[in-house]
């Protein structure tokens, strides 16, 4: 004889008004092992400063990034404190450090590693989720959609991962598209629509505070590295100015992101008349924002070992253009906040590409101070700009 179900239970694992809006302690320690992914992606393209590398590079952080952000969806629309969803969590974080360790080989002999973690992680929350959702058939459709997109990229993420080279790099690239448009169109199944805007609702706090957090994740990325090669090469002069010039340009892009569009995207996020959207947009601005980071600090990798007389092409590459991609994700987060971009962020940009022929003819260290003198007068430009002025409120372009 069947148990009788309980329709309340359903109801549970949905994030509620009593639910608490701050991170939670296991969401926390889930973001642990992003900090050993990152680490791991930004010394792989310090060791190789190839076009290809710098592709792979890209594919491996979009899909670590975007284990982060379905997570943090899922703990946005659904309550963290339930069982289903602490187990859920916990299972996803084994997947990622399975997908961590095999970054380094990810594209040689731990490819297929890689890429059924993936795979497993998008497709097992289904198995979680749907139960959990039985006796709420609307919102019980939204985990089916997404598991759909989920089982057609699959398809070149296992298939990719047989086999080698530019075939699983391109791949790879076609299954990222495929995940990243599923949300862009907020996952079309035929036959039953979209995910309905009522059912991308967003908490303002809990949702503004991990995209932040997982930023302070990405410099945290930075200091490791710089901890890390000092800790090596300390007794060189060149090593120290080394180490200072890396350490004010983490503080540099930290400052940068949270004034003011980072102090101020929960207020963002509550002012906009559909709250839901920001899931939409966000991950693609903050993507870019750590992807800058990690460019970074690769630069940092670079710049805190044994330095060549003048600085190579590939080199230059890296070391200003990790803040130009800061500064361009950094300029779309303000629209997505302001509805405007500061002159500073294009003009930042434009400065770090018209020093980029003259850091050629001098050593790395004077193309690292270079990037660190841009970061800084992009940052005064923003004390400048709103000092005497009253403090400025969230413009959504919705």
């Amino acid at each position: 004889m069947p148990l009788p179900q309980d329709p309340a239970r359903s109801a549970r694992v949905l994030r509620s008004a009593r639910t608490p809006t701050r991170t939670t302690l296991l969401e926390l320690f889930f973001d642990l092992v992003y900090v050993v992914a990152l680490a791991l992606i930004s010394h792989d393209l310090a060791k190789d400063l190839t076009w290809t590398q710098g592709a792979r590079t890209t594919v491996l952080l979009a899909a670590v990034w975007w284990t982060w952000v379905l997570t943090t969806f899922l703990t946005e629309l659904y309550d963290p404190g339930h069982p289903e969803i602490k187990a859920l969590v916990v299972t996803v974080m084994f997947g990622v450090l399975l997908m961590t360790t095999a970054i380094p080989q990810a594209f040689d002999d731990r490819g297929l590693i890689f890429a059924i973690a993936y795979v497993a992680i998008h497709l097992g929350r289904a198995p979680f989720v749907i139960p959990a959702l039985r006796h709420q058939q609307q919102l019980r459709q939204r985990p089916i959609r997404t598991t759909v997109w989920f089982s057609v990229s699959a398809v070149p993420w296992i298939v990719g991962a047989t086999v080698d080279g530019d075939a699983r790099l391109a791949l790879w690239s076609l299954a990222l598209a495929i995940d990243f448009l599923g949300l862009w169109l907020a996952y079309p199944v035929p036959g039953m629509g979209v995910i309905p805007p009522a059912h991308r609702n967003a908490t303002a706090e809990h949702l503004a505070e991990r995209f932040q957090q997982f930023v302070m994740i990405s410099l945290g990325d930075a200091i490791l590295v710089i901890g890390m090669a000092y800790s090596v090469h300390h007794a060189e002069l060149e090593m120290a100015a080394s180490l200072v010039i890396a350490f004010i340009t983490t503080l540099l892009l930290w400052q940068i992101y949270v004034y003011k569009a980072g102090e101020l995207l929960p207020g963002f996020i509550k002012a906009a008349r559909f709250p839901g959207r920001f899931l939409k947009s966000a991950p693609f601005t903050h993507l870019l924002m750590v992807a800058g980071v990690v460019v970074t600090a690769a630069g940092f990798n670079l710049v805190t070992h044994t330095l060549p007389p003048r600085t190579p092409p590939s080199w230059a590459v890296v070391i200003l253009g990790g803040p130009a991609l800061f500064l361009l994700g950094r300029a779309c987060f303000e629209w997505e906040v302001f509805n405007r971009v500061s002159p500073s962020r294009p003009g930042g940009i434009l400065a770090l590409l018209t020093a980029a022929p003259a850091v050629l003819f001098l050593p790395p260290l004077a193309a690292a101070l270079a990037a660190a003198l841009v970061l800084a007068g992009v940052a005064l430009a923003d004390v400048r700009r709103s000092r005497g002025r009253p403090p400025e409120m969230p413009k959504p372009s919705w």
